[in-house]
């Protein structure tokens, strides 16, 4: 299974095509809307989303409510679009009027700089439109379709935020907490430290600054041995960690007890292992889930540390690519802080990783085959 996706933070919508999902999946559409919603959701967030409504539109793959085994494909219009048409325009502009909103001025922190000098682009707006983190949307809705494919076998992602401009959250089990959780602006399981998270963001956004922070992704209901210990690109570690750095403001991952890990003796670390009816377990997860690049059976945890947004109300100093003169860099509508609603992404792009690795591993092409695959492995790994 893959994906791909199309479009520019201004322009006309995304386009998303997810090839290779099982046949007979009855997809609930309320449940992927939900999902968008979440998204746009989170403390910090700028009027952008105020603007947009991020509504699914199914276009191909999928008939009479389930899937066919076609290239699934969706559409999510930009409302923001109508106030951008000439600027985004696919059509040439006439000869006599100059290009608008042309950005010559890279952020810093941003791919503006870097991906002109790789494209030969001299307006920079060609880079931004696209590297935009707008397009994330397009992989929280290809998320959520690999999410309800991960239920059918009962798997379950879930997601928190740990920390927000240095505002730490004690640790809580987000699946215990999953209601607390959902209702936190920030996402958080405690509830005084997600209040102290909001106070920091509020301090940041009047300074005209920005905030990072640290998420974990928990996937539940995992059987042992997704993945491989064969070669580099098959281990599941490997596959989640690229997915997650490739999501925009992601600088970090580690997994079970992350950075922590190298600070221990190796006998505190280690997750020894027990048997009984219902087979092998560990007495511990320090390891997030995941040993020798495979799946235990214990929940796959996730750390992921976010850096601050680098579009500031406050612009740092940069250079403009015509004159060469040092300038502030010029602003573009953003957040002070992203770190909720980068959660619902980072949730979206694990998911689908361990759903591609389950597909890989069982070689399927209908729902129903692959959940009496999964039954008749999940025994045999019992009784072994």
């Amino acid at each position: 299974m893959r994906y791909m996706t199309a479009g520019e933070s201004h322009g006309k919508g995304l386009t998303v095509i997810i090839d290779g999902m099982p046949a007979g999946l009855t997809i609930d559409f309320e449940a992927i809307q939900r999902e968008m919603t979440r998204r746009q959701g989170g403390y910090g967030r700028g009027r952008r989303m105020q603007i947009e409504q991020d509504q699914i539109d199914a276009r191909g793959g999928i008939r009479h409510g389930y899937t066919t085994g076609s290239p699934i494909s969706l559409f999510i219009e930009n409302k923001d679009h109508t106030h951008w048409t000439q600027v985004m325009q696919a059509e040439p502009l006439e000869e006599q009027l100059e290009r608008p909103r042309t950005l010559t001025r890279p952020r810093p922190g941003h791919a503006d700089l870097v991906g002109g000098l790789k494209y030969g682009h001299r307006d920079l707006r060609d880079v931004l439109e696209r590297s935009s983190a707008r397009e994330t949307a397009a992989r929280v809705a290809v998320g959520a379709f690999a999410k309800q494919l991960l239920n059918e076998l009962g798997i379950e992602v879930f997601s928190h935020v740990r920390s927000i401009g240095g505002i730490d959250a004690p640790w809580k089990d987000p699946v215990e907490h999953q209601e607390t959780i959902d209702a936190s602006p920030v996402r958080c399981a405690d509830e005084q430290a997600g209040q102290r998270m909001m106070e920091e963001i509020d301090a940041a956004k009047k300074e005209g600054d920005t905030l990072g922070g640290e998420i974990e992704v928990v996937v539940t209901g995992m059987m042992p041995g997704v993945g491989s210990f064969t070669q580099n690109d098959l281990k599941l570690d490997s596959r989640i960690a690229q997915a997650v750095i490739s999501v925009n403001a992601m600088k970090s991952v580690g997994f079970g007890d992350g950075y922590e890990l190298g600070r221990r003796k190796g006998s505190t670390v280690q997750d020894e292992i027990v048997h009984d009816a219902s087979g092998y377990h560990r007495r511990t997860n320090h390891l997030g889930g995941i040993e020798g690049g495979m799946s235990t059976g214990m929940p796959i945890r996730v750390q992921i540390a976010m850096k601050p947004i680098p579009t500031l109300y406050r612009p740092l100093q940069s250079v403009d690519i015509e004159t060469k003169e040092a300038f502030t860099a010029q602003i573009e509508r953003s957040d002070a802080c992203a770190v909720p609603a980068a959660s619902v992404v980072l949730e979206a792009v694990v998911a689908f990783e361990i759903a591609v690795a389950i597909l890989e591993m069982f070689g399927t092409s209908t729902l129903d085959r692959l959940q009496a695959a999964v039954a008749a492995y999940k025994e045999e790994v019992r009784t072994f």
